[in-house]
């Protein structure tokens, strides 16, 4: 083998030399700058694009504390507006209640003096029931007339004391 032989080493060590340094000046001027620039313009990308998320990110963030500060505003203008149909319903309802309470109130005295009248009226047709009973009984018991104002005097003083 010619490889090994040492007479070819110098020849061999040469080539491989210069074939070393056209590959590395092949390299370093034609392939390294344009791997170099397709790893910088990839990297740059990614920052961009790291860049982008940061910012959708916050912008984000921002939308969700919008939407959060929005949605406890309109709770509570609902507890508001809830609290104040409440009280407004309270209040109609105490009113309503109020007047029905008068037109009770008024009912029952009316009904209050229809009863004492009905009353009054029930006890004068008593009394002159119990007049014409008493002088009937009395007449036949007796046989005798009875004067009605004897009558009268005696059925008042017995109402009286039943009182």
């Amino acid at each position: 083998m010619p490889q090994f032989d040492p007479t070819f080493f110098a020849p061999q060590l040469f080539w491989l030399l210069v074939t070393f340094v056209v590959l590395y000046v092949l390299l370093s001027t034609l392939a390294m700058p344009k791997i170099g620039s397709v790893l910088e313009e990839r990297q740059r990308k990614i920052d961009d694009n790291l860049d982008k998320a940061a910012q959708l990110k916050a912008e984000a963030d921002a939308a969700i504390a919008a939407y959060e500060k929005a949605l406890a505003e309109s709770r509570a203008q609902a507890q508001k507006i809830l609290r104040e149909s409440a009280e407004a319903v309270a209040k109609q309802s105490e009113a309503k209640q109020k007047e029905l309470g008068e037109k009770l109130a008024a009912q029952i005295k009316a009904g209050e003096a229809k009863i004492i009248a009905a009353k009054e009226q029930a006890l004068t047709h008593v009394r002159e029931v119990a007049v014409e009973v008493a002088k009937t009984a009395a007449q036949k018991l007796t046989g005798l007339a009875i004067d009605d104002e004897q009558v009268n005097k005696a059925v008042t003083a017995a109402m009286q004391e039943s009182r």
